[in-house]
């Protein structure tokens, strides 16, 4: 059954027992919530703010309770470098299960994770799967303008990865300049902001 703290967190499994997706904790009562859905680990998709106070409160809980802490960062305005996308699989791998995979409100960025964790996981044949983590409803992704790139991102994976599993190219072969020249070519040339550089940081958006 879905507590309040469910709905107020955007918390939902991606595989049951495995893998979980949701939002910041802005109202506080982190541990408990965690500690209902006997989370291990903690995929952070904002990066490391030590000076904000959401990543303070965010990391000691996790240090209290004995749950891992992985600082991944993703944007969901401007497309992906290299290491961002390395660094998120990394965390895939390295994460004790069940982690949770959360960003701010657990529905953009949430969105792209969740469906890389599932393709990561299962392979290109849980296609569907994947591309149902980008639902409007439950996980209330309505992307804005520049946030359009993100569902089609996985046609580009699928398309440019050939037959390498998707962790190797996204390690070893994914270029944002070449995302960047399909998006263009596929019509969607104004569903993104830019190439990501660095983040434009305030305690709630990033």
């Amino acid at each position: 059954m879905r507590t309040p703290l469910d709905l107020f967190y955007n918390f939902h499994w991606i595989v049951p027992g495995d893998a979980a997706r949701g939002g910041q904790a802005h109202i506080g009562l982190l541990g408990a919530f965690l500690r209902r859905h006997g989370i291990r680990a903690l995929i952070n998709l904002r990066g490391e703010n030590p000076d904000i106070g959401w990543w303070r409160y965010e990391t000691r809980v996790a240090r209290e309770m004995g749950i891992a802490h992985l600082d991944v960062m993703l944007d969901s305005r401007n497309l992906p470098t290299r290491n961002m996308l390395a660094k998120l699989f990394d965390a895939f791998d390295q994460a004790p299960r069940p982690f949770l995979l959360k960003c701010s409100g657990g529905q953009d960025r949430t969105s792209l994770a969740a469906a890389l964790y599932v393709i990561h996981a299962e392979g290109w044949t849980a296609r569907a799967k994947a591309e149902a983590q980008f639902a409007r409803f439950p996980y209330l992704h309505f992307p804005k303008r520049h946030q359009r790139w993100l569902r089609p991102f996985l046609d580009f994976a699928r398309e440019d990865s050939g037959a390498l599993p998707l962790a190797q190219w996204a390690r070893e072969r994914y270029e944002p300049a070449r995302l960047k020249s399909w998006l263009e070519r596929e019509g969607l040339g104004d569903s993104f902001k830019g190439l990501f550089v660095v983040p434009t940081r305030s305690k709630w958006q990033w």
